[in-house]
């Protein structure tokens, strides 16, 4: 085992290593908070010097116990996520997967949007519910698919208005519940998914019980990467932000590297040596009209992140490369997409089966692909495993039919065929646009008419799985075929 003691300055972080000698196996961190460090600033100072060597001996002869460090970590780290989350995360971190690079990983969206009343957030059954005020239950829901929590603790769960055939009450979970959290994070390790970009929306950013919310899932997130060997990075969506607000963005950024040092986790996303932070919303058009925050002061927020020394990752509309479709057609695109390092175009709704998920490899993704190759950029596709919003918007059910993951996997096969060294699954927990990849129910509750979708009889960790065939192909562990893999169990 090797017995680490992390310190930090504001950009840099200094690991010093002790052989712990037969105290155990794996890799953990321990950190010393950042007062001390600074006041020591090992190996500068005569004091800094006998400290570390005190410490070294105090480890070496079995003095410090890793087991007890660990408990004393987890408890820290739990009662700072949701008392205080802007600050440096102080809990153990396990190596994992390379958090240096973006390269041959898939990575899915998390939402953690979802509370419930009771979960300390005060902010009632957002995104379970149409009215979050009132009890989610029949007349009142707005998602298409139901978690499966069968393997969720008591205290992750909360009772809704809706009952199964038995009588018993269905219960769902809150993104607010560290221990969940923390949990999405184990599956993401048991499945070989590689990590999350966690979502975090700025339009709720002026609003101190959202924005509290968005922290306290970051912190979360963060935690579960760390203690799990997955990575993270954090992703801003820009929807809703009316002219001029993007300006939030740059002063969350700010807040999150100085509070948090975000960028300094040993579990966030770097590629290309800097911290990956992306940019969703960049040139869309919606219902055939710009979005009001406009290009130029989108142009403003990447290079206030390129100055901040980050890799950036743009969110963008399918016809980008064109400039037509769902994309504002004018050329200040191009120019902001080349100050960006990684592109990547939304594709839910853009394609609806088999036949136009072949036709988008090759109109959009090879082509696209070939665009950023010869701009020395990125190209990360967007996936998806089907699509439904029947109870938030009154759509068909099942819009886009997921085919039991064969519309999936095709997505992924092209994608691969078409070049791509890196896959964005959307969404993980996305039950409300019937996205989600995450454990859900074949046997959903029933009350007053509501209608769900399933995962049509097939296990509930059955695109988890699949998630993780999709990173052994991108690897080249298995063949490029068209066919959902053999070894994904119980197809």
């Amino acid at each position: 085992m090797i017995f680490r003691i992390n310190t930090h300055s504001s950009r840099a972080s200094k690991l010093f290593d002790v052989d712990a000698g037969a105290a155990g196996g794996g890799v953990e961190y321990r950190r010393v908070p950042h007062g001390l460090s600074a006041f020591l600033n090992f190996g500068m100072n005569p004091l800094g010097k006998l400290f570390s060597a005190w410490l070294s001996l105090i480890v070496l002869c079995g003095l410090i116990s890793p087991a007890m460090s660990q408990a004393v970590d987890a408890g820290s780290s739990s009662s700072q996520a949701s008392n205080a989350p802007l600050k440096p995360y102080l809990g153990p971190s396990f190596t994992g997967v390379d958090t240096t690079t973006l390269d041959n990983k898939v990575m899915a969206g998390y939402q953690g949007w979802f509370n419930a009343e009771g979960d300390g957030a005060g902010l009632g059954w957002t995104h379970w519910s149409r009215n979050k005020s009132e009890r989610f239950g029949p007349g009142n829901v707005t998602v298409d698919l139901w978690p499966d929590v069968s393997e969720y603790d008591e205290e992750e769960l909360y009772e809704t208005g809706f009952h199964f055939d038995d009588g018993s009450t269905a219960r769902v979970f809150s993104s607010h519940n560290r221990k969940t959290v923390v949990r999405h994070f184990e599956w993401m390790k048991d499945y070989g998914i590689d990590g999350v970009f966690v979502q975090r929306f700025a339009n709720g950013l002026k609003d101190k019980a959202k924005r509290h919310h968005k922290d306290v899932v970051l912190s979360h997130a963060r935690e579960g990467a760390n203690r799990n060997g997955r990575t993270y990075a954090v992703m801003y969506d820009l929807s809703g932000l009316p002219t001029g607000g993007t300006k939030v963005v740059k002063g969350d950024w700010k807040l999150l590297r100085e509070k948090m040092r975000i960028t300094e986790d040993p579990a966030y996303l770097h590629h290309k040596g800097k911290p990956v932070v992306t940019v969703w919303g960049i040139g869309f058009m919606d219902a055939g009209k710009p979005r009001k925050y406009t290009l130029a002061e989108c142009k403003k927020l990447v290079e206030f992140l390129k100055e901040d020394g980050c890799t950036v990752m743009l969110g963008v509309p399918t016809g980008w490369r064109m400039l037509d479709r769902d994309c504002m057609p004018d050329p200040m695109m191009h120019e902001i997409i080349q100050m960006a390092d990684i592109v990547s175009p939304w594709t839910p709704g853009r394609y609806r089966d088999l036949k136009g998920v072949t036709r988008h490899g090759e109109t959009y993704w090879a082509p696209d692909n070939q665009w950023c190759d010869e701009r020395e950029l990125d190209y990360l596709p967007v996936i998806f495993p089907g699509f439904s919003w029947h109870n938030l918007k009154g759509a068909e059910l099942a819009a886009i039919p997921r085919l039991k993951g064969q519309f999936l996997w095709s997505q992924m096969a092209a994608a691969k065929r078409a070049g791509s060294s890196m896959i964005y699954i959307a969404m993980f927990d996305e039950v409300d646009e019937g996205t989600a990849i995450f454990k859900c129910s074949n046997t959903p509750p029933l009350g007053d008419g509501t209608r769900f979708l399933d995962y049509e009889g097939l296990p509930s960790d059955f695109y988890l799985q699949l998630a993780g065939h999709a990173g052994k192909l991108l690897r080249g562990e298995i063949p490029l075929r068209d066919q959902i893999p053999e070894s994904v169990k119980n197809y």
